[in-house]
């Protein structure tokens, strides 16, 4: 048995050590926000925060998750989320959609710790979250407009 502590709740899961963070959470605990991208940590797709900081779950087990805060897309909270998911729907950022939530969550960890960031560090932040639709541009400027809101 496995406690982990996602979104604010305790849940004792009963799966392998190995098992990736990805699984657990979509497939075990049915949170489908976070999103099966490459499997290989390339894409981005499945970010979530582990004690704050943005990390691939896919490639995260859910052993070494054991005894930190994770949180997902359906967890995000406070003043830094709700200025990147408005900036987000002002700029219309979204294309297809898929990448985002993973994009999103990068962006949080960005601006918690880089409130002011220029592009440099918008994009070595953002680097490794594709984005099919390459929606690159208005993802950099929800995150400027992000940040210009929490000034």
């Amino acid at each position: 048995m496995i406690s982990l502590k996602i979104n604010g709740s305790q849940h004792d899961l009963d799966v392998d050590a190995d098992m990736p963070l990805l699984w657990a959470i979509r497939d075990v605990l049915n949170m489908t926000g976070t999103k099966y991208g490459c499997g290989i940590a390339q894409c981005g797709a499945c970010t979530v925060h582990l004690d704050g900081q943005p990390v691939r779950s896919c490639q995260t087990q859910v052993g070494d998750a054991a005894g930190h805060e994770i949180t997902t897309i359906e967890g995000v909270g406070g003043k830094v989320a709700k200025a990147v998911q408005a900036a987000w729907q002002d700029l219309d950022v979204v294309q297809c959609g898929y990448c985002q939530s993973g994009q999103i969550m990068s962006a949080i960890g960005l601006l918690s710790q880089t409130p002011k960031p220029t592009d440099a560090d918008i994009e070595s932040a953002m680097d490794g979250n594709v984005c099919r639709c390459a929606t690159y541009p208005r993802i950099r400027a929800a995150i400027h407009d992000a940040a210009a809101k929490l000034a």
